[in-house]
């Protein structure tokens, strides 16, 4: 069985839920309306800024779509914005590998 909740990732899915809930608040939203712009649930959207509860990726693209934040978000996933990984991936290529 994989384990897929512990005590950091509980505190990062808050964290990010407080997130969440700070841009809607910076947007002067109420959480029906952005869950009406996001075509979610109140309970999907209430489970996201809680950090509580799974929800669909397309679920939590929607709300960051509705935010704003979608390709930020995007960006920041991407290992060639990191330095830790740029390392990485310049020593697969220089051994010779592909990614």
């Amino acid at each position: 069985m994989v384990l897929r909740r512990s005590v950091k990732r509980e505190r990062e899915l808050r964290q990010f839920g407080a997130h969440l809930r700070l841009w809607r608040k910076v947007n002067g939203w109420s959480a029906s309306l952005l869950a009406e712009r996001a075509s979610v649930t109140r309970e999907t959207l209430k489970n996201l800024e809680e950090g509580t509860g799974a929800v669909r990726v397309d679920s939590l693209f929607a709300v960051l779509g509705a935010l704003g934040i979608a390709d930020t978000v995007v960006r920041a996933a991407d290992p060639h914005n990191s330095d830790a990984a740029r390392a990485r991936i310049d020593g697969i290529i220089s051994a010779g590998g592909r990614l």
